[in-house]
């Protein structure tokens, strides 16, 4: 595990989507819980369920399958900001990412947010993900 816990989630579900694995375990802190409760809802991810282990929490995710093939969906799971180099944006200038279908991950001053919800709110923030 290194400090950057974004680039950890994104690498684990990009691997295990690779892989083809039914599950990715990621550790669990408010960040992550944040990032893949939007995850879930945004339907990338089918389910999510807590695990405790040794005195520490782990969050098990299941990856969504196609229904009639035996691969998962390929989501393209792109980290931006990263500890030496932080990516910030308002919320005009937040990018639309294949034209509105992908999402864009912010945490903002009122939390971890996609970009829709930010410019609805009117905020910016940092970009940390892009997902399509």
């Amino acid at each position: 595990m290194s400090k950057d816990t974004i680039a950890d989630i994104i690498t684990s579900i990009r691997n295990a989507d690779m892989d083809k694995k039914r599950t990715a375990r990621i550790a669990s802190t408010n960040i992550t819980e944040n990032i893949i409760k939007i995850l879930l809802r945004e339907g990338f991810i089918e389910n999510v369920r807590k695990h405790r282990e040794n005195k520490k929490y782990f969050l098990v995710l299941t990856l969504r399958h196609r229904r009639n093939q035996k691969g998962t969906y390929r989501n393209i799971l792109k980290c931006i900001s990263r500890p030496g180099l932080r990516i910030y944006s308002n919320y005009k200038r937040i990018p639309r990412i294949l034209g509105g279908i992908g999402i864009v991950i912010l945490s903002t001053s009122r939390g971890i947010m996609t970009d829709r919800e930010a410019r609805l709110k009117r905020i910016g923030g940092e970009i940390l993900c892009y997902i399509w």
